[in-house]
C-alpha cells in the first residue's frame, strides 16, 4: 500500500488556522471527520490527547506526528497540515511545528496499512523530503513528492537482515503505539550510523510486530546495544552486554551521541533481576541454541499447552475432595461443586489441550496464519480418537502445509496481499489439513493408540517397573531438555488415555534431582560453596514444585559427579512408583498434588512420598560420596 492510498487531497489543509497545539489537534481531527474517516470524532481526540499525555510527538526538525489507533477510526487515513508561521507543538528540541501529519490507524489495522505508516516515519527523516513539503503549492505537488519518494525507495530493504557484519551496534526501537516514533527512531539511528562509518542493525517493535529482530550471535558480538523505548521490550537477552536505555525520542533527537556510546562500550552492563534463576535461564537459552527445528517446533507447542495441563490438572484434582466419584450425577456422593471442577478442569482445559499444542506448533512453523489449521487439525485429532499423537502430526502438517500455500501463493499480485492471511491461508490451510487428518491421519493413528494403551495395561509388574525406571531417569538426564521434555510429554499422553501410573513415575523422577542436590547441600556442606549452599535451599522449592530445571546449575558446574547421581535417585523413584502402582491424575504440581493419587488413598499417599525420599536421599548420598570437599571461602 502507497502512503498516498492513505493520505489524499481530502485530508490535507495547506494553512492551517491553528495557533496552538489543541487547536491544531482540532482542525486536522475535524478534517478526518469530514473526508469520512471517523466513526466518532470525540473518541478520536480523546484518544490522540491520551497519547500525546504519554510524550510529545513534536519530534523535532519542524515536525509534528498526532497519531491515535482506536475504534473511533473509521478507515486508517493520514491527514497532513502545514503552518508557514509554525505553532508552539512542545516540541523535543523546543522549536515551532510547521508540518503535520496526524496518523489515525483502526484498532485491527493490518499489515499493509502498518507499514505504509511506518514508511511516512521514514520519509519524514530526509531533509530535502521536508524541504519539498514546505515548499509545495498545492495538493498534487505534495502528492507528487510522496509518490516520488516511494519510487526511489522501492526496491529498498532491510540490508541488516542479510548482510552480516562482526561487531555491529544493536540498537531496539518501540514506542507506545508502535506507529510513527518506532521507525523515525530507527531510521535516524541508521542514517547517522552512515555518516558516522557505524555498521549498525535496528530492531523495530512496532504495531505490525517484531522486525529485524536481533540474534543471539549478534548480541553475542556487538560492542554496545541501544534500547530506545517507552514501552516494555525482551531484555533479559541483553544480560551480561553493555546496554544504553533511553526514551524512544532520544534516537529521534542525539542518533550521533547514542552511537557514539554504543561503539565505545560506554554504558552499564545490564544485569537481569534474580541470581539462581538466572543460571537455570541461561543454561536453558545455551540449549536451545543447539536445538533442532522439529523440538523447537514441538516445544513452542508443549510451553503454550502447559497453563491448560496444569490448571486444568489441579482442578480435576481437587474435584477428588468430594469424593473419586463426587462429579458423577448418578453416584450417591455427587457434589455440584465437584462437579464444576471437574467440568472446568477435564471438561473444558483439557479438551483445548490437543488443539493448543497443534495449534502452537503450526504457529510455530508458519507464523500466524498456522494457528487456524493447527487448531482445527488438533480438535479433529482429539474428538476423534488419535490422541495426543495426531495432535502432534496435526501441528507439524498444519504449519508446513501453510508454509507451502505462502510459496504457492507468493506470485500473486501485491493488490491481493491483503487477502492471503484472511481469507487464502486459513481456507486453504484448514481444508488441506482437515482432508488428510480425516482421510488419512485418524483411523491409523487411533488403531496405534488403542493398541498402546491394551500392550501398557497388560504388562506386567516387571515390565512396568523398567518403564518406570527408564522415565524416571529420563527426566533426569537433561533436566528440562528435549528428553526429559519426551517423557513428560509422554505422561501427558497417558492421562489423557486414561493410564495414570506412568505419568506418578515421571512427576517423582522430576521432583528428585533438585531436592537430592538440595539434601545434599544440608548433609554435606563442605561439599558446596556458599553460593552452592544458597542455591540449595532455592532447589527444596524447586523441587517440591516438580521444577526439574532447579538442578541444572549443580549439573553444570561438577556434571560428571551430579549427573549420574541424579539420573540413579530418578530412576530409583519411578521404579518404586512403579512397584506401588501409584496412579496420578494431575500432570503437574508436584508436593501440592500428592494428594490426589489413587482416588486419595492415604497408604498409596504415603508410598509415593516414600518413593521420592528414596529417590532424593540416594541422589544426596551419590552427590556427597563423588564430590570432594571444597575450601570454604567466600563465593
Amino acid at each position: 500500500m502507497r502512503i498516498t492510498e492513505l493520505l489524499t487531497k481530502e485530508t490535507m489543509i495547506l494553512n492551517l488556522e491553528a495557533d496552538s497545539k489543541d487547536r491544531v489537534i482540532n482542525e486536522l481531527s475535524e478534517k478526518l471527520e469530514r473526508a469520512g474517516k471517523l466513526q466518532d470524532l470525540n473518541a478520536f481526540k480523546k484518544a490522540i490527547h491520551a497519547r500525546e499525555k504519554e510524550s510529545t510527538t513534536g519530534i523535532g526538525e519542524g515536525i509534528a506526528i498526532p497519531h491515535a489507533k482506536t475504534a473511533a477510526v473509521k478507515a486508517p487515513a493520514i491527514v497532513f497540515g502545514r503552518s508557514n508561521a509554525g505553532i508552539d507543538y512542545q516540541s523535543l528540541d523546543g522549536q515551532p511545528a510547521h508540518l503535520f501529519f496526524m496518523i489515525a490507524a483502526t484498532e485491527g489495522a493490518n499489515q499493509t496499512h502498518l507499514e505504509a505508516l511506518s514508511r511516512l516515519s521514514s520519509f519524514l527523516m530526509d531533509n530535502e523530503f521536508r524541504k519539498g513539503l514546505l515548499e509545495a503549492r498545492t495538493e498534487e505537488e505534495v502528492l507528487q513528492a510522496f509518490d516520488q519518494k516511494e519510487e526511489e525507495n522501492a526496491d529498498e530493504d532491510e540490508v541488516e537482515e542479510t548482510t552480516e557484519v562482526t561487531g555491529k551496534i544493536l540498537a531496539v526501537t518501540a514506542c507506545p503505539t508502535g506507529i510513527a516514533h518506532t521507525y523515525m527512531a530507527a531510521d535516524a539511528l541508521k542514517a547517522k550510523a552512515s555518516e558516522m562509518g557505524y555498521s549498525v542493525k535496528v530492531e523495530t517493535n512496532g504495531s505490525g510486530g517484531v522486525k529485524n529482530r536481533l540474534t543471539d550471535e549478534e548480541i553475542e558480538k556487538a560492542p554496545g546495544i541501544i534500547v530506545a523505548a517507552d514501552t516494555k521490550v525482551e531484555m533479559d537477552r541483553f544480560k551480561g552486554k553493555k546496554v544504553i536505555e533511553v526514551p524512544v525520542a532520544e534516537a529521534i533527537r542525539k542518533p550521533a551521541d547514542l552511537l557514539k556510546q554504543a561503539a565505545n562500550g560506554d554504558a552499564p552492563v545490564y544485569k537481569s533481576s534474580g541470581s539462581y534463576e538466572d543460571q537455570i535461564s541461561e543454561k536453558k537459552n545455551e540449549r536451545k541454541g543447539k536445538q533442532s527445528a522439529f523440538y523447537k517446533h514441538l516445544m513452542n507447542g508443549v510451553s503454550n499447552m502447559l497453563p491448560l495441563v496444569v490448571g486444568g490438572g489441579i482442578l480435576i484434582a481437587l474435584s477428588f475432595i468430594f469424593g473419586i466419584n463426587a462429579a458423577n450425577p448418578d453416584d450417591p456422593s455427587y457434589n455440584a461443586f465437584a462437579a464444576a471442577l471437574s467440568t472446568i478442569g477435564g471438561g473444558n482445559a483439557f479438551a483445548l489441550m490437543i488443539p493448543v499444542l497443534a495449534g502452537f506448533i503450526a504457529m510455530s512453523i508458519a507464523d500466524r496464519p498456522g494457528l487456524a489449521p493447527g487448531l482445527v487439525g488438533g480438535l479433529m485429532a482429539s474428538t476423534n480418537g488419535a490422541g495426543f499423537l495426531g495432535g502432534l502430526i496435526a501441528g507439524f502438517l498444519a504449519g508446513y502445509a501453510v508454509l507451502l500455500l505462502k510459496k504457492l501463493f507468493s506470485g500473486l499480485p501485491q493488490s491481493l496481499e491483503g487477502l492471503k492471511p484472511v481469507l487464502l491461508y486459513p481456507l486453504f490451510g484448514i481444508f488441506i489439513t482437515g482432508i488428510i487428518m480425516l482421510y488419512v491421519v485418524i483411523e491409523p493413528v487411533g488403531a496405534l493408540n488403542t493398541g498402546l494403551e491394551n500392550w501398557l495395561s497388560g504388562m506386567g509388574t516387571t515390565n512396568k517397573l523398567l518403564l518406570g525406571l527408564i522415565l524416571g531417569g529420563m527426566m533426569a538426564v537433561d533436566m528440562g531438555g528435549p528428553i526429559n521434555k519426551a517423557a513428560f510429554t509422554f505422561g501427558i499422553a497417558m492421562i489423557d488415555a486414561g493410564n495414570l501410573t506412568y505419568h506418578a513415575a515421571i512427576m517423582a523422577g522430576g521432583m528428585t534431582p533438585p531436592l537430592g542436590l538440595a539434601l545434599a547441600t544440608t548433609l554435606f556442606k563442605n561439599r558446596f560453596n556458599k553460593t552452592e549452599r544458597e542455591a540449595g535451599k532455592v532447589a527444596y522449592v524447586m523441587g517440591a514444585s516438580f521444577i526439574t530445571e532447579g538442578a541444572i546449575p549443580f549439573a553444570a558446574a561438577d556434571p560428571g559427579r551430579v549427573i549420574p547421581s541424579i539420573i540413579v535417585g530418578s530412576s530409583v523413584a519411578g521404579a518404586l512408583t512403579m512397584l506401588f502402582n501409584i496412579a496420578l491424575p494431575a500432570p503437574h504440581g508436584g508436593a501440592f498434588v500428592i494428594w490426589s493419587v489413587n482416588n486419595i488413598s492415604l497408604t498409596h499417599i504415603l508410598l509415593y512420598i516414600l518413593a521420592i525420599v528414596i529417590g532424593t536421599i540416594i541422589t544426596a548420598l551419590m552427590v556427597g560420596i563423588l564430590k570432594k570437599s571444597k575450601p570454604q571461602v567466600q563465593a
